[in-house]
This record gives structure tokens, sequence and C-alpha cells, in this order.
């Protein structure tokens, strides 16, 4: 089975996948076991990646490679060794949804229009 090169070019992070209505998810197997976990759905790429991230420092460590992480200094801190599938779940979820919330603000904060001393914004001064 081929992928065609849009296919490739989309998939630059590991672990995630996109929605064909345009969401992107996360999801990795527990080690011993077939179970996969969800990690949960998000607006961007780096937010899900960033989910599988903490979820595969959680369930696997130091056994794991920096190669197989998306963005290995972006570890959150109550991630850790030992932790249930649970607890993973909802520590990669969080990360995830952090990382979703940051972008989302950062490009609303771009949309919006500047205020100025009066408290007014610049499309009142149309009306």
């Amino acid at each position: 089975m081929s992928m065609s090169n849009s296919d490739k070019s989309e998939k630059k992070y590991k672990g995630i996948r996109r929605r064909k209505w345009g969401k992107w998810v996360s999801e990795i197997r527990v080690p011993g076991t077939q179970d996969r976990l969800w990690l949960g759905s998000y607006s961007t790429p780096e937010a899900a990646a960033v989910a599988h991230d903490t979820a595969l420092n959680c369930l696997r460590g130091a056994s794991s490679s920096l190669d197989n992480f998306n963005f290995p200094l972006m570890l959150p801190a109550s991630s850790r060794i030992g932790m249930s599938p649970r607890s993973v779940q909802r520590v990669s979820s969080d990360a995830g949804m952090a990382i979703d919330a940051q972008f989302l603000a950062s490009s609303s904060s771009d949309n919006v229009e500047k205020v100025d001393q009066n408290g007014k914004g610049s499309w009142l001064d149309d009306q």
C-alpha cells in the first residue's frame, strides 16, 4: 500500500492522523498489550503531536529515543513513568489542549481589532 504525495507531505508528525473533516487525532498503543489509548481530537497537528509525545514519555520513558518524539523539549512536567493508562490519557490530553489553546489565542489576537484609548474599536468609527 503506497501513500500519495499529498499524504506524505501532510503527515509530518509521529502518532497522529487527520480525520476527513479536518480534525487531528492521536492515539498510542499501551506497551505489552494490544490496547490503544485514545489521546484526543485537536484543531492543530502540533497539539495532537504533543499529546502523543507526552503519552510516549509516560508509557515508555527512557527506553524511547529522542528521535521518537515530535517535540522532545515540550514534555510537560506532569508526565512521568509508571502512571495508569487513564492518568496518561488525562495528562496527554491536557498537554494537547494547552497547545490548541495557545494556537487559537494567538490566531484570534491577530484578528481582533485594536481598541483605541476610549475603549472603542476602529470598526465603530465607520458606523
